[in-house]
């Protein structure tokens, strides 16, 4: 992957972050089949587990994950993925996002999650998942809503951690200066 060109990951506070991505269709297919790669190899460059098309400029529900790429990479992209079952029990995982470098907090979320998709294919896919992989999946897909993991965090905790987040990024570009 290392010959794939890379893609500029958009920071908060880009406007297609907060954005509904539009469903992909049959005319996108050449897009997503050039986007899907370049957005896996941004994605493990960062490095993250997770990547949504809107988070580098693509208005697209197209998002790409590997939660397991330390151990032995299983690359996932899911065309048009959707949320159609979640568990009534919540579970609490530390998030980060590749739009707000070095900000973490602990976010709770369904602990399982059944989600539906197309591959590049075409081909109908569903799976049922928990863990980091549900957290992950549901991180993604709120990007394709224009929701970020911030707006899970109570008022007081989103705008300490939006504050740090813009203070750093003020610290960075005068120091670039």
């Amino acid at each position: 992957m290392t010959d794939i060109p890379l893609l500029p990951v958009l920071l908060h506070p880009a406007p297609i972050l907060r954005a509904k991505a539009r469903p992909v269709a049959e005319g996108d297919a050449d897009r997503v089949r050039e986007l899907a790669p370049r957005m896996l190899a941004t994605m493990y460059k960062a490095p993250g587990i997770g990547l949504a098309a809107p988070q580098v400029g693509e208005g697209l529900r197209l998002i790409v994950l590997d939660v397991e790429h330390e151990e032995s990479p299983k690359p996932m992209v899911l065309v048009n993925p959707e949320i159609v079952a979640v568990s009534d029990e919540h579970a609490i995982r530390e998030e980060g996002c590749l739009s707000l470098p070095g900000q973490y907090a602990d976010v709770e979320r369904p602990a399982r999650v059944k989600v539906r998709w197309r591959e590049l294919d075409g081909t109908r896919r569903e799976m049922e998942a928990d863990g980091l992989l549900a957290t992950c999946l549901q991180h993604e897909i709120d990007h394709l809503d224009g929701v970020m993991f911030t707006d899970h965090l109570s008022p007081l905790k989103r705008n300490m951690l939006l504050k740090k987040f813009l203070k750093e990024q003020k610290l960075k570009s005068r120091e670039a200066m």
